[in-house]
């Protein structure tokens, strides 16, 4: 009875750990909004978080990599490039895209990542896609298409520049996903993801001296605390709360429960930045939950 006390309190706290991980993601997206207003670009917000973030996945890194085989060549140049791919170019797209789209369309469009993988599968490795996996990314684009064709008609070519920007990043993440399973079994998911980060973290603050003068560093007090929030409760702590939730009740599970990601941002949006929640927004949102919630159920 005790050990059956134990399982379900870990069932419990797993299921919990996913839903504020899933919200705690959500939220990256209200805070890039809230910072863009004090006049910062995409190149210094990006800088400021990750610069904030490098310590934690440091920490990461390191604490992981305790006892384990040093890497090889070959290792390195895996995470070098997962690294830049789902790390670097996939978050300063979409900070970038966020810039021009609302907090809940960037929202939507990231969560077709699934679909993505998919057919990256289909073109890499000639995988199967079955009926229902077909029809859920059928549904699932036509809701993202709903919002986006409202807020073009609102925005203009802002919009659409925003759209493509926030999908590049989700492409570039589904690279990451697609190639980094040999890795993860060598390396450890805990430790893949403390390193690939860290080289994020160098490629951004290098962009930043590159491409911006020192004098950029000079922005309002309120970026730098929105860019601490968002490196600590919506990067560094929602990687581990998944985490830790996957241990306690499987990838499944915890995929499917990651569905309130994209209402909590919605309503965050609605609540934090005054985004207008019309008709169209909710009818995308529903059949993109609904498309994602097929396509998984009957993959």
């Amino acid at each position: 009875m005790n050990k059956e006390k134990v399982a379900s309190k870990n069932i419990a706290f797993g299921l919990i750990l996913a839903v504020l991980g899933a919200i705690a993601f959500s939220g990256k997206a209200i805070i890039v909004k809230l910072a863009y207003r004090y006049g910062v670009d995409a190149v210094t917000l990006i800088m400021y978080r990750m610069l904030f973030a490098l310590p934690i996945f440091a920490i990461m890194a390191w604490w992981s990599s305790r006892g384990q085989p040093a890497l090889s060549r070959q290792d390195w140049l895996g995470v070098l490039g997962l690294g830049c791919s789902g790390y670097y170019l996939a978050s300063f797209l979409d900070f970038a895209g966020l810039a021009y789209i609302s907090a809940s369309l960037e929202r939507l469009i990231l969560y077709l990542n699934p679909t993505l993988v998919l057919i990256m599968g289909l073109v890499l490795y000639k995988r199967h896609i079955t009926r229902f996996q077909a029809l859920g990314m059928g549904i699932s684009y036509v809701g993202v298409l709903l919002v986006f064709g409202h807020e073009i008609k609102l925005e203009g070519a802002d919009a659409a520049r925003g759209a493509l920007l926030v999908f590049s990043s989700a492409v570039c993440y589904a690279i990451y996903l697609s190639f980094s399973g040999e890795l993860v079994k060598r390396l450890g998911s805990l430790r893949l993801v403390g390193l690939a980060t860290l080289v994020a973290c160098v490629l951004c603050i290098v962009q930043f001296l590159v491409l911006r003068p020192l004098s950029a560093t000079l922005v309002a007090p309120e970026v730098i605390w929105l860019s601490i929030l968002n490196a600590t409760l919506c990067t560094a702590a929602p990687v581990l709360m998944v985490m830790m939730a996957i241990e306690r009740i499987g990838s499944s599970l915890t995929a499917q429960i990651g569905m309130v990601g994209p209402m909590s941002t919605i309503a965050m949006g609605i609540l934090i930045l005054g985004e207008p929640f019309t008709g169209w927004v909710a009818a995308g949102s529903v059949l993109v939950i609904l498309g994602i919630f097929v396509f998984m159920r009957r993959g």
